[in-house]
């Protein structure tokens, strides 16, 4: 088990000095940070807290697991490193789909443009075409 403790459902109110008292009463500290957004500057709701032995970080979980800290119950187990992420790919990951292509003579799976009957428009705009002529 490491020292790491990944602290999650933090107030947005809480600061690194708060989460450091917090977990201080389970044991010496080495670091507390609260995650915050970088474009608003406001905490993201978790954040990690080093604990400076590894009995110290199991007492914290033993006695902060569901400690109420501003109406919300803290979730606290130990961080894991973070793994090997796949690479972004745009609308690779689920979410939004286009329709199939539902075009003219297309089965609708792997059509490349919609298909048309014929070229240059139906039978009877070419029937009032040579009658003009």
């Amino acid at each position: 088990m490491g020292k790491r403790l990944f602290v999650r459902n933090l107030p947005f109110s809480t600061n690194d000095d708060e989460l450091r008292e917090i977990f201080g009463r389970a044991g010496n500290i080495e670091s507390a940070t609260v995650m915050m957004d970088r474009a608003t500057g406001r905490s993201r709701g978790f954040g990690f807290v080093e604990m400076a032995t590894e009995a110290e970080a199991k007492a914290a979980i033993a006695q902060l697991e569901g400690y109420e800290l501003g109406g919300r119950a803290l979730s606290v187990s130990e961080a894991r490193e973070r793994g090997e992420r796949p690479p972004f790919t745009p609308g690779g990951g689920g979410g939004y789909r286009p329709a199939p292509n539902l075009g003219y003579g297309g089965s609708g799976f792997n059509d490349a443009a919609p298909k048309f009957p014929k070229e240059g428009g139906s039978r009877r705009g070419l029937r009032g075409k040579k009658r003009s002529l």
